[in-house]
C-alpha cells in the first residue's frame, strides 16, 4: 500500500512538472501573455468640479445654517479656534459680513483629505446663482461669485378656459410665467378679468444653474395676448444701454407701463379694494371707508416700490403697523402698510421696483397683506380709476432702430400655432394644435 502511495504521489508530480514546462514556453514564445496577466488597472477618478474647487481634492462638508448658527460656532464645531476664526473674519470683512448668514441657507467647508480633515474653506450659497468663497487654507481671503448659467430659449401658446395659471399649468409651464405677462400687460390687459377663447404667444428663457440645475423663468423676450379678438404685442427693449434699462413696447413703439407699477407686490391677490361705502360686520354693519388696495400675499414677500421717489416716512402706529411712504413728485404719493419690516430710511431715494421692506400682520389687519395707498395733490384716490403719466416712451433717435429690432421677433411670434383646449369624451381636458 505505501508503495501505491509513493506512485501516485510520483504521477501527481510528473503532472505538475508538464505544468509549469508548459507555462514557461508559452513565456518563451510570448512573453507579453504573463505581463499581461499580471498588469494592475489603475481605476480611473472623474474629477468633480464645483465653485472653482476639485473636490477629489478635499473631505467635503455639506450643511444648511441652523437657528443659533453663527460663524464662529460653525467653524468651532469644525475644530477652528476662535483666534483663527477672529482673523478669517477680519480679513474677510471688507468682501463679506459674517453676521449675515441666513437660517436655512447651504454652506460647503472643504477640509483635507486626511483623518485629520482641518477646513481650508467655507463657501456659503446666499442664493443658488451665488456663492461667497472664505479661503484660508494658504493667505486667508473672500470673494463672491456666480455659478454658470445658461438660457434657453422657449414658446408656449394657449387659450383660456379658466385663467391663465390653470392653463400655463396644463402644459407645464410655472405659474411665474403669469405673473411676468400679467406686470408687462398690467396697465393694458385686467388678468382677473380675462375671457374664455382669450388666448396668447410667448416666447421666453429659462434659466438653468451647472448645466442641469433649473433655476425658473428669467424673462420674456416678446409676447401677444389676444384679448377680446384684439391682439395687444409686447416687445422687450433696451432703451439705456449704460444703465442696461429695459422695457417692454407695443407694435407701434408706445410703452405699455405706466410710471407707476400696478401693484407693489408679485404673486398676489387683491383681497381688498378702494372703497369708500365698505360696511364691515363686526363694526356693527357700519360704513368704514376703505381708502387703499389690499394685495394678499405669503408673509416675507417682497414689496416694491411702485415709481420713482423719496421715503418721507419709514415709521410705526399702531393702526398703520411697520409702514413706509414715498414722494414721487410734487403730484404724487404712495403708501405701503403693515410690513413685517421696512428695508428703507427717511430721506433715500428710491427707485422703481426696489425693495422696500416685506409683506407682514403688523397693525390693525386680519391677514398677511399690504395696503397700498395712493396720493393725488395730498387726496387719497383710487390709481386704478387715474389716468396715471406714462412711463417714458422710446426716443426718436432709438424708435427707428426698435422698429427694425421687432421685425423678426413679431414674425417669430406670427409663426407660433395657437394650442387650444378641446374637450374629450372622458371629460380629460388635452392640449392640440389647431
Amino acid at each position: 500500500m505505501e508503495r501505491e502511495r509513493i506512485k501516485g504521489v510520483g504521477r501527481r508530480c510528473l503532472v505538475l512538472f508538464a505544468i509549469i514546462l508548459g507555462l514557461n514556453s508559452c513565456r518563451e514564445e510570448n512573453p507579453q501573455i504573463v505581463e499581461e496577466e499580471i498588469a494592475i488597472v489603475e481605476p480611473v477618478i472623474d474629477e468633480v468640479y464645483e465653485f472653482g474647487f476639485n473636490l477629489n481634492n478635499y473631505f467635503v462638508k455639506r450643511d444648511t445654517v441652523r437657528a443659533g448658527d453663527s460663524f464662529g460656532e460653525i467653524m468651532q464645531r469644525n475644530k477652528i479656534g476662535y483666534p483663527k476664526i477672529f482673523q478669517i473674519a477680519e480679513k474677510a470683512r471688507d468682501s463679506f459680513d459674517i453676521r449675515k448668514l441666513q437660517i436655512g441657507k447651504p454652506y460647503t467647508i472643504l477640509c483635507t483629505n486626511d483623518s485629520l480633515q482641518e477646513p481650508r474653506c467655507f463657501i456659503y450659497q446666499p442664493n443658488r446663482e451665488e456663492y461667497i468663497v472664505l479661503n484660508f487654507q494658504d493667505s486667508i481671503h473672500a470673494y463672491t461669485s456666480r455659478k454658470p448659467i445658461k438660457y434657453v430659449e422657449k414658446e408656449i401658446s394657449g387659450t383660456i378656459s379658466s385663467n391663465i395659471s390653470e392653463t400655463l399649468a396644463k402644459q407645464g409651464v410655472s405659474f411665474v410665467l403669469a405673473y411676468k405677462m400679467s406686470d408687462i400687460y398690467a396697465w393694458t390687459i385686467d388678468f382677473t378679468r380675462l375671457q374664455k377663447g382669450d388666448r396668447f404667444k410667448v416666447v421666453y428663457t429659462d434659466k438653468y444653474i451647472d448645466d442641469s440645475i433649473y433655476a425658473g423663468i428669467d424673462n420674456i423676450k416678446s409676447a401677444v395676448f389676444e384679448h377680446k379678438n384684439e391682439p395687444f404685442y409686447a416687445f422687450e427693449f433696451e432703451t439705456d444701454s449704460v444703465k442696461g434699462l429695459k422695457d417692454y413696447f407695443s407694435e407701434e413703439a408706445n410703452n405699455l407701463r405706466r410710471a407707476f407699477l400696478k401693484a407693489p407686490v408679485e404673486y398676489k391677490r387683491i383681497s381688498s379694494r378702494y372703497n369708500l361705502r365698505r360696511r364691515i360686520a363686526i363694526y356693527g354693519n357700519k360704513i368704514r371707508p376703505h381708502k387703499g388696495t389690499d394685495f394678499a400675499a405669503a408673509i416675507g414677500t417682497p414689496i416694491r416700490a411702485t415709481a420713482n421717489g423719496t421715503v418721507t416716512k419709514s415709521s410705526f402706529t399702531r393702526g398703520n403697523g411697520n409702514y413706509v411712504k414715498i414722494r414721487h413728485n410734487s403730484t404724487y404719493e404712495t403708501q405701503y402698510l403693515h410690513m413685517k419690516k421696512q428695508n428703507v430710511k427717511v430721506g433715500q431715494y428710491v427707485k422703481q421696483g426696489d425693495v422696500i421692506g416685506w409683506i407682514g400682520m403688523t397693525g390693525n389687519t386680519s391677514g398677511p397683506h399690504v395696503c397700498y395707498r395712493f396720493w393725488k395733490n395730498g387726496r387719497q384716490v383710487d390709481p386704478f380709476k387715474e389716468k396715471l403719466p406714462e412711463a417714458e416712451p422710446i426716443s426718436d433717435s432709438l424708435k427707428a432702430k426698435y422698429l427694425d429690432y421687432i421685425v423678426p421677433l413679431k414674425q417669430q411670434l406670427d409663426h407660433i400655432e395657437y394650442a387650444v383646449e378641446l374637450e374629450e369624451p372622458s371629460d380629460n381636458l388635452i392640449t392640440q394644435v389647431q
